[in-house]
């Protein structure tokens, strides 16, 4: 473990929930899964489907919710060239409207996967939508392309035949792009006005899927800095600058991200999750709990609860101050996507597009109701609106009371 700075820093990780209870970014406003005040339905059937709207396009990344607009990237064509953003009004279901895009890089990925895998965020003004192609858009919330970065004119060799998979964050007015490979492996960082490159800070040259998280400085009301994970460790980074902060030096995992509550960092490694205490000069690990290993899923802590889920469909639940194991329950399927806990319980929804509700408690979990979707489904969930939006290649749903 290492720190580049001679004074004392302390970072937590942001907890900045989406105003109006949108979900504007992978894993919500907080960056942790949760819809605080969100009261979505906790029994479905086909009466719960509000609606169900076609995509023109391939994609495993989530949808968002901001100012009451459900947005979606999507990629299609032989080569998924054609990449799209499509925006639906959050009541009706309507489009309001699309923008299709041309790929200038690397479209290759794997078979279960599109060139539309990282999932957008917004800032509430407009979305910057991230693709495998490494190709940044921003748009405005009327669907006016601000401006349009194909990253891989610069850096022509930063791709991976498999895909990449990072989604972006906004820290302030600079968003964040990491763009890990086995070729020119970097972050950047991204003025969101006028896209012009603020800083880019190289980066190990191994393939990484997970996304970066935002920072914020104790006693502050807004992130400052970006947490950056690879298979090598933790890298904290001054969004504004490109500064490295500190590091801490672990195995880390290279497709489920990290989360944290206030001076805690949770990260996943092949050791299962390891807590951080983040409130002295330089990181120190609490804990490491070996039976909580998420799969592609990404970790969720609620309260004094972390969340786990398998690829095999095992949920676990361990206590956040010492990591000891409470309970497991076996789903239904596979999963890929990360789950999203609202109102004392999470929904999770498997390869095979069965939609589970899982009432949560310390001591046991019980699930409440399933629905099938009937399609494959790869992308998380977002709550907003106390309704559930989920998409597949084909469709976007909002299940609602």
């Amino acid at each position: 473990m290492k720190s580049n700075q001679p004074w004392f820093v302390v970072l937590i990780l942001a907890v900045v929930f989406g105003v109006g209870g949108d979900w504007p970014r992978f894993r919500g406003g907080d960056s942790n899964s949760i819809a605080l005040d969100a009261k979505p339905p906790t029994e479905l059937s086909e009466g719960n489907v509000a609606w169900k709207k076609e995509l023109p396009g391939r994609g495993p990344s989530s949808p968002i919710v901001v100012d009451g607009k459900v947005l979606v990237t999507c990629s299609d064509g032989v080569k998924q060239d054609r990449i799209y953003v499509v925006c639906f009004d959050v009541d009706s279901g309507d489009e309001l409207w699309r923008r299709q895009l041309w790929a200038t890089g690397r479209t290759a990925s794997h078979p279960t996967s599109a060139n539309a895998a990282p999932t957008p965020a917004s800032d509430g003004e407009a979305i910057y939508a991230f693709y495998s192609s490494n190709d940044l858009a921003c748009i405005e919330l009327d669907g006016t392309l601000r401006w349009y970065r194909g990253l891989a004119f610069d850096y022509p060799k930063a791709g991976n035949d498999i895909g990449m998979a990072s989604s972006p964050v906004i820290v302030g007015d600079v968003v964040v792009v990491q763009i890990e490979n086995q070729g020119d492996s970097f972050a950047t960082g991204i003025n969101c006005k006028t896209g012009k490159t603020i800083w880019r800070l190289d980066r190990e040259p191994v393939a990484n899927w997970s996304s970066p998280v935002p920072l914020t400085a104790v006693g502050s009301d807004a992130p400052s800095g970006v947490l950056l994970q690879s298979p090598s460790g933790l890298t904290a980074v001054d969004a504004a600058t490109g500064s490295v902060l500190w590091t801490h030096e672990s195995g880390c995992d290279g497709t489920s991200s990290s989360v944290s509550r206030p001076g805690r960092i949770y990260f996943p490694s092949s050791d299962g999750i390891t807590a951080l205490d983040t409130t002295k000069r330089e990181p120190e690990t609490i804990w490491n709990a070996r039976r909580l290993r998420p799969g592609a899923a990404s970790t969720i802590v609620d309260g004094n609860q972390v969340y786990a889920v398998n690829r095999s469909g095992v949920l676990t639940c361990a206590s956040a101050v010492d990591g000891q194991q409470l309970w497991q329950q076996r789903l239904k399927g596979s999963f890929w996507g990360t789950p999203a806990i609202a109102a004392g319980h999470m929904y999770l929804v498997s390869q095979e597009g069965d939609l589970q509700i899982v009432k949560l408690s310390k001591d046991a979990a019980e699930v409440v109701s399933e629905f099938s979707l009937k399609e494959k489904i790869q992308g998380s969930i977002a709550i907003a609106d106390n309704a559930i939006f989920i998409r597949s290649d084909a469709h976007l749903w909002k299940l609602a009371h």
